[in-house]
């Protein structure tokens, strides 16, 4: 709970129909992947939208955004419980990293890793179409950090045996912490190659031998030019967030990289959305994928998701600060549009009593680290961000996501919002839109 010494609460508003929805299926590639479950769905506005923006002062949105989209209740109970066809036992996983999993607190395997490890165990490629907070880091670290511990000798090489690239360096240090814990006692190292970190630190570190490489596009590129990374004998890529990275414009990078791998290797994809620039890749990139959707609707089924009608700055504010006061809003993540605006909305709600830190690319790397734990750890309460710093971070209980300033796509609000309701706990996200 923020602040127990206020109450307030947002008006309760009209909703409008839902947008209508359609099966897309996959396509696009040389060889027609597998598909092994599921089925991707977009929304489609059928008509010119009731309540729709595409400006913002003195910005403008990429595409048109119908406010309808942003409401619709959570369904509880709609569907049976996925039941596992594996245990994490029947993956043959060596017995310390047996350990590892149980340490970790992995019970039975998410849909993604139930479905993905076995193929990925089998050398298969793989294009992994899942929501956010669905355990794709898992999917793919369990199996590559089997394969790589149970051939040592070839593990430890300048170049890595397995590639990990993320949009983030949140994301990607994320992945590597997470990677930290899985292989303990297994004798194999990682190396995490990020922006805004001692590049000459990263160098030393793949001078003396790694089994992962786990980093950002950019450093990657940077440390393949400097001739400090050689992927030509990498054996393993994964792309995590793949859509992303696409949108941050890392295309070039991704391309430039991949290009640079070992001929026959082993490529992963994962990516909450499907879009013809993904599709793209995976026809250049992998080799008769197995296509795996877990994905049960554009946003997941346990997120309440409304609208805030605001008029004016000051009413805006207002709203804001009654939201937070309530006793159910009890870690928020509010996403702003531009960098100044998330230093103007942290000091204004710090002025107001509450516990607020905020993170920008602007920040420093290792002040946007201690702002992520102090709310990870509950020493604050609410966190505001940018998208680009937001992207792909697995923040547990996360109560509400309130975006303060409308995304300027619809899937940047699915990313948005997936913050919130992960591990299949219930979740609210609110748009501030004016009215």
């Amino acid at each position: 709970m923020i602040n127990k010494n206020h109450s307030g609460s947002p008006k309760k508003f009209v909703r409008p129909k839902f947008a209508a929805t359609a099966k897309k299926k996959f396509g696009g590639s040389k060889s027609s992947p597998h598909v092994s479950a599921g089925a991707h769905r977009k929304f489609i506005s059928s008509s010119r939208p009731r309540h729709s923006s595409t400006k913002s002062k003195g910005r403008g949105f990429s595409e048109r955004i119908d406010f309808s989209r942003f409401i619709k209740k959570a369904i509880a109970h709609e569907e049976k419980p996925y039941v596992s066809k594996h245990t994490f036992s029947d993956f043959s996983f060596n017995p310390q990293l047996y350990k590892n999993i149980v340490r970790k607190g992995f019970t039975s395997p998410k849909p993604i890793q139930d479905q993905s490890i076995p193929l990925v165990i089998s050398g298969k490629d793989i294009f992994g179409l899942a929501n956010t907070g669905t355990g794709k880091t898992a999917t793919f670290l369990l199996p590559l950090i089997e394969r790589i511990s149970n051939n040592k000798k070839e593990s430890i090489l300048p170049g890595g045996k397995v590639l990990i690239m993320a949009p983030t360096r949140e994301l990607a240090m994320q992945i590597e912490s997470d990677f930290r814990e899985l292989s303990f006692g297994l004798g194999i190292f990682s190396v995490s190659c990020v922006g805004g970190m001692p590049i000459m630190k990263q160098i030393r570190e793949l001078e003396r031998g790694v089994s992962f490489v786990i980093g950002t596009p950019g450093r990657i590129k940077d440390l393949i030019n400097r001739k400090v990374l050689d992927l030509s004998l990498c054996k393993a890529v994964v792309l995590d967030e793949a859509d992303r990275m696409l949108d941050m414009g890392f295309k070039d990078e991704m391309v430039y990289i991949l290009a640079r791998t070992a001929k026959e290797k082993q490529t992963l994809f994962f990516s909450a959305t499907l879009s013809p620039e993904i599709k793209k890749l995976t026809s250049e990139f992998l080799v008769d994928p197995v296509f795996i959707s877990v994905i049960s609707g554009e946003t997941a089924k346990n997120i309440d998701q409304d609208v805030v009608r605001v008029r004016g700055k000051e009413e805006r504010l207002s709203k804001l600060s009654d939201i937070l006061k309530e006793e159910k809003s009890e870690k928020v993540l509010i996403f702003c549009e531009r960098k100044h605006s998330v230093d103007t909305l942290a000091k204004e709600l710090a002025g107001c009593g509450f516990k607020v830190g905020a993170i920008h690319g602007d920040k420093r790397s290792r002040e946007r680290i201690r702002t992520l734990e102090s709310f990870k750890k509950d020493q604050i309460s609410i966190l505001i961000a940018t998208d680009v710093a937001a992207r792909g971070l697995d923040i547990p209980d996360v109560s509400h996501v309130i975006n303060y300033d409308i995304p300027q796509t619809h899937d940047t609000y699915v990313h948005r919002i997936g913050r919130t309701g992960r591990a299949g706990k219930k979740g609210n996200a609110l748009t501030f839109i004016p009215g």
